[in-house]
This record gives C-alpha cells, structure tokens and sequence, in this order.
C-alpha cells in the first residue's frame, strides 16, 4: 500500500517523462506501470491524488502472497516462473505489488541508467542537436550517448522551453506545436472536444452531398439548400439515425417547422401509398378465389415481395393448403393390351415436359365427393404450358366422359400434329372407343405401369393443385351437383384463360399462347 505523498511523486514523475510509465518506474523503483496508470487516470478525472481506498478483503492470505515472493526471490527473480510454478496469480501486476510490499527493493526491473546523474549540459546540448537535424533515429541517438531512448526528447524539451538564457537550438523544433499547448487538462480536453465537433461538421456536409446524389438523385453540383422542402425532409429523414436534428437542419437551411410539416406529408402519402398496396393485394387475393400466394401476387400488384408478405400476413389471406387424398380409380382390370410407357426412359425417368404444342397429352379421372354426391373429371393436359385442352364433367366415370374430352381436345390439333396420349391403365383407355379415336387421329397411346401413380406425375399434380385452390376448405353444404359442376367448370376456365403460372413468367396458358401466336 503507498501512501499519497508517494502516489503524488509518482505522478509528478510520470508528468515529467512525458507520461512515459516504464522511465517513471525505473527512476523511483515503483509502482507497477498498471497502478502508475490507473493512479494518472484517478487524478485526471478528480484534479487531485486522493488517498487510496479501502481495500477490500484480499483474495489471497498473506500466506499465500508470503509463499509467492519467496519462490520468486529463491529461483531466479522470474514472474513468469514463479506464477507457472503457484498456480497464481493471474497478472504480473498483482505479483509485482507483493513484492514491493513484502521485500521492498527486491523485485527486479529496468535499473536506472547509471550515466543519468553525471552527463554534462553541454553533452546534452549535443544529443538535443543530433535529435533535431535527424542525423540518425532517436534510438541511435540513445544508444551513443547511453541513455535511455527518452531522455534526449526530456532534454530537448529542458532546453528550447528554457527562458532564462539558456542555448537556443537554431530553427524552430518539430516539438514547438505540442510544447506551445497548455499545461490545463480541462483546457486540452476543451480543445479535443471543439475539434471532435469541427470534424464531426465536416463528415456531416459530406453525408448531405452523398446523399444529394443518392437519395435526391440529383447532379453532383446540386446545392442542397437549393432543394425542395419535401426533398430535404426525405434526406433528413435518412440521416436521423446518424445525426441529430439539431445538426442536420441548419446543414439544409430548413427550419424545424417547415421539416415537420413536409415529413408530416410525407408520412401522409406514404400511408395513402400503402393503403392503395393493400388495397390491391386483398383484391389480387379475393379475385384468385384465395389460391395465390405471394409470388403470385407480387406479380400482380408489382410492388416489393415483403410489402405483400406483410399485408398478407396482416389481413391473415393464407393461400390453400392440401389436406385429402384423391380415393377414386378408374382400373377395371386388363380388358385389353395396354401399351407401354412412352414417357419413361432406360434409367427409369419420366419426361413430362416439351418444346411445343400438341406433342405430350396427359389424362386422368378424379372424383369429387360433396354432400349432395358424387361428381367426376375428365381432363386433357397439354405438357408444353399445362393448359386444359378441354374436360368433361359427368356424375358417371364412363367411357362417354372419357371420349368427349378427349374429341374436344382433338380440334386443338393442327396438320401434322400427333402427340402421345399418356393415361394410367383405366377401362376408359382402353375401351374400343378411345382406341378408335386415337387411331382416326393419329394419336399415340401410352400408359403408366399397374397401380404406379408417379408415372402420371404431371396429371396428379394438376388434380392435387386443383382441389387445393377449388376444392378442399369449402362448405359444400346446399350446394347441388349441377351447381357443382357449374362452378368446376368455370374454375378450370378461370384455370385455363386468367390464373397465372411463374414457369409462364406470371401469364396464364392461354394468354401465353396468344404471345407467341398460337391461339386467337
């Protein structure tokens, strides 16, 4: 523990050496360069040196500090060892307190230099002139004269500052800048401040520049308090979360008043903006019958994808979700040969996409089930955009409905044309009616393997995605099944004429086709 006249000359010292701890250390043989340093620090902050605190209990007993000060006198004077070797303590900074403490002068640091006391002034003089014609480093200039790398700015410091008529050094030293401040902390941390708030001005009027041309868009010359209220409310409004108000609105020559009443306008139109957004998005939604998603409706609306996720996710419009499984087969057994798999190459993959038109149709039936009975779909896929060709809906899964879909299709095709007719093995496809049908035009069947589904894949994803957007989270309940079927029937129109598809970069099939010239 030291006292507070041995603090105050310990920090005088260190005042003295130009705040260099390892001199002030080396001259007075203590403290630590940590304790030198926090005790500065207490005394820059309170304008005095207090006495020290109140120690609280230590953390180790005087047994265990004994025991460390003696194996670091008995092997070697080493603070790395001796802390290897007891296992604590975990800074140098607290061993070297105990051994100041416990064996004062013991402890083993830099040594003074020993030419310090008897070096002349005129030698001094000499080092001085060598530091300031740089005729050699400062270190170079330490080592000739044996000192320490220090002591020559110390001395150069004794002799310019020296008003008593005292050797001049000709020229003006590169120190005179920092000898010419003052010696009043408070004063200095004045100066620091001022300068801090000058730079701070500075990166300020650059930040307006910048954003003149970033966020105004306008030409680099672009005086900012030229701008127009609303133009300045959007720049101040962008660098709010780097500048205070009181800073930016001089900067634009925008009094308060005039800045609140254009953000004021600002955040009106943003509103009105947004409310139009959200607008759209619930009718984008309702006119979808609540089957698109946000892709879908970004597209629509053509505002940013998290604007709509948002509004979505406010206005709770969740797009359907699949939740049954089609039960409905049309197998009726092997009643004729069936043809193989057009669609399935050597290494067991299915192709179900294609370049153009009429060159890939897919087939199926599936059921619907409603209170009022049953109701069931016949539809011809064409793979180059999924459009339905044509369907039929009947209440009876027969070949009737199979064939009629399946000649409606047909006036689709144009000379030339004779696309496979994929289908599962269904007594529909194989009765002597679709076979005759297919021969008459031209039409090449093809049909998955027995009780294989994947084979169809193109056709189950057309009823899954169908009965997620049509069917499924519906109350049928007092609908009838000619309503039923009315209403199936202008979905798949709805399908075919408006809804959009991404792979058709966001149109529908048919207005697809109508782009690239192939339907009226």
């Amino acid at each position: 523990m030291y006292s507070a006249e041995q603090r105050k000359l310990a920090i005088e010292t260190y005042i003295k050496f130009d705040l260099s701890a390892a001199d002030t250390v080396a001259e007075l043989g203590y403290p630590t360069r940590h304790s030198l340093r926090t005790w500065y620090k207490d005394y820059l902050e309170h304008g005095e040196v207090r006495p020290p605190k109140r120690q609280r209990e230590p953390k180790f007993t005087l047994e265990m500090r004994q025991a460390a000060v003696n194996y670091y006198l008995a092997h070697g004077k080493s603070l790395a060892r001796t802390m290897r070797k007891m296992g604590y303590p975990g800074s140098r900074e607290y061993l070297c307190d105990w051994i100041d403490e416990l064996a004062p002068g013991e402890r083993k640091c830099r040594e003074a230099n020993p030419k310090a006391d008897p070096i002349l002034l005129e030698e001094k003089i000499q080092a001085v002139a060598e530091l300031e014609s740089r005729n050699g480093a400062a270190a170079e200039v330490a080592a000739k004269h044996g000192v320490s790398r220090t002591a020559p700015y110390i001395w150069r410091r004794e002799i310019i500052c020296d008003n008593d008529g005292e050797p001049e050094t000709k020229g003006e030293p590169v120190s005179k800048k920092f000898d010419d401040l003052p010696d009043d902390i408070e004063i200095l941390q004045d100066m620091l401040h001022k300068t801090k708030m000058q730079l701070r001005k500075v990166q300020l009027e650059l930040d307006v520049r910048q954003a003149t041309l970033e966020i105004v868009k306008k030409d680099p010359g672009a005086e900012p308090e030229l701008l127009t209220n609303a133009e300045k409310a959007a720049m101040v409004t962008a660098l709010r979360a780097k500048y205070k108000l009181c800073e930016i609105l001089p900067v634009l020559g925008m009094a308060k008043s005039s800045y609140e009443y254009a953000r004021n306008a600002q955040l009106k139109g943003e509103a009105e903006e947004y409310t139009a957004v959200r607008k759209a998005v619930v009718e984008a939604f309702e006119a979808s019958g609540g089957t698109y998603g946000y892709r879908r409706i970004t597209a629509i609306v053509n505002v940013g994808e998290w604007t709509v996720r948002n509004i979505m996710r406010e206005e709770n419009l969740v797009a359907r979700v699949a939740k049954k499984k089609r039960r409905y087969s049309s197998y009726a057994g092997e009643i004729s040969e069936a043809p193989e798999n057009l669609l399935r190459d050597e290494r067991g993959k299915h192709h179900f996409r294609t370049d153009n038109p009429n060159e890939l149709w897919i087939t199926d039936v599936t059921e619907f089930r409603i209170p009022a009975g049953k109701c069931y779909l016949s539809p011809i896929i064409d793979c180059f955009d999924g459009m339905p060709l044509n369907w039929s809906i009947s209440t009876s899964p027969d070949a009737e409905m199979a064939n009629s879909s399946l000649l409606g299709a047909c006036e689709w095709l144009g000379e030339g044309d004779h696309p496979k007719v994929h289908s599962d093995r269904g007594g529909h496809y194989r009765w002597p009616g679709w076979i005759s049908i297919c021969e008459e035009y031209g039409l090449v069947r093809s049909m998955s393997r027995k009780g294989c589904s994947p084979d169809n894949a193109r056709c189950e994803g057309f009823f899954g995605r169908l009965k997620v957007e049509f069917f499924y989270g519906r109350d049928w309940s007092g609908i009838t099944i000619e309503e039923f079927m009315g209403m199936l029937d202008a979905y798949l129109r709805w399908y075919r004429d408006v809804r959009i598809k991404s792979d058709l970069d966001y149109r529908s099939p048919m207005q697809y086709r109508r782009d690239l010239g192939l339907a009226a």
